[in-house]
C-alpha cells in the first residue's frame, strides 16, 4: 500500500510508478495527488479520500458505481454548508452580510455555493462570494471583505483554504468578526467555528475498504462513500476576543472546545 503525504504531491507519479513495479497491492491517495497516482496506477487498485466531488472531476462514474480500479471516501456533504451558516447565525444573531471564502477550483464548489445560497436566504443573510484560486489571492480577498463590510467568514473546507487558517483567523481577529469552517484544524488554528465529518471515523473507513481489495473486493463493487459522521468545535477564547457569548445550545453539542 502506498500513503501519499500531502508534501509528496509533485511526485505522486513517480512513487506510484515505484510502487506498481514492486506490485503494490492497492495504492491509498489523497485528493490532491490523486492525478499523479492514477496516471501511473495501470491496474493497480486505488482507495482515495477528498473533500470535492469525485463525480465532477471524474475519478468515478457514479457514487454507487465508480467503475473500473478506483473508489474511495469523499467529505463533501452539501447539507454542511446551511447548518454551518446556522450554527454562526445562532453565536452571533446581529450578523446580516457575511463573506463566503472558497477555492473555485475545488470539485464540488458551484454545488457548495448554490448549497449556501440557499441556506442563507432562509437565514435572512447577504453573501459576499470572496473566490481564490491560489495562496497569492487572499490578499485581494482581504480586501475585497474589509471594502464590502463582511461581518462574519464562511469557508469551504478544502486544502487550499485550510492551508490558510492562521492567517484567516488572524484576519478576522484584526476585523473582530466570527469565521467559521469545516475541519477541527481550523479552530485550532483560531478561528471561531469548525462543522463537518469526524476525520479519524473518515479515514477508519478508508482503511477498511482498503483490507476489503486486500482480500479479494473489487472497487468496482464498493461505492464511494459519504461522511456519516459529524462534529464541532468552538474556540471560547476566540469568542471572547470579539465579544461575544457561545449560547449553552452550541457549548453542549461540541465535540471539542478550546478554552
Amino acid at each position: 500500500m502506498l500513503d501519499v503525504r500531502i508534501g509528496d504531491r509533485d511526485k505522486a507519479g513517480e512513487f506510484a510508478d515505484e510502487f506498481v513495479r514492486n506490485k503494490t497491492d492497492v495504492i491509498f491517495v489523497g485528493g490532491p495527488m490523486f492525478a499523479g497516482v492514477k496516471a501511473q496506477a495501470g491496474a493497480t487498485p486505488i482507495v482515495f479520500v477528498m473533500s470535492g466531488d469525485p463525480v465532477e472531476t471524474k475519478w468515478v462514474a457514479t457514487l454507487a458505481r465508480p467503475g473500473a480500479i478506483v473508489t474511495g471516501f469523499t467529505s463533501l456533504a452539501l447539507e454542511l454548508e446551511g447548518k454551518r451558516l446556522e450554527l454562526l447565525k445562532e453565536i452571533a444573531p446581529r450578523i446580516t452580510r457575511v463573506a463566503v471564502l472558497a477555492n473555485a477550483l475545488h470539485p464540488g464548489y458551484s454545488s457548495q455555493l448554490v448549497a449556501a445560497q440557499a441556506a442563507a436566504k432562509k437565514l435572512g443573510l447577504s453573501l459576499q462570494i470572496v473566490p481564490v484560486r491560489a495562496p497569492g489571492d487572499f490578499d485581494a480577498a482581504y480586501e475585497a471583505m474589509t471594502r464590502e463590510g463582511a461581518e462574519a467568514i464562511h469557508t469551504f473546507p478544502d486544502g487550499l483554504i485550510h492551508r490558510q487558517a492562521k492567517l484567516i483567523a488572524e484576519y478576522a481577529a484584526r476585523r473582530r468578526i466570527p469565521s467559521v469552517g469545516g475541519w477541527l484544524l481550523y479552530v485550532e488554528a483560531g478561528n471561531l467555528l469548525s462543522y463537518g465529518p469526524n476525520e479519524q471515523e473518515f479515514y477508519r473507513r478508508a482503511a477498511a475498504y482498503v483490507d476489503r481489495i486486500l482480500r479479494g473486493a473489487k472497487p468496482a463493487d464498493l461505492p464511494v462513500e459519504l461522511p456519516t459522521r459529524f462534529e464541532s468545535m468552538v474556540n471560547k477564547t476566540t469568542a471572547k476576543a470579539l465579544g461575544l457569548t457561545l449560547p449553552t445550545s452550541i457549548l453542549l453539542r461540541a465535540e471539542k472546545v478550546i478554552e
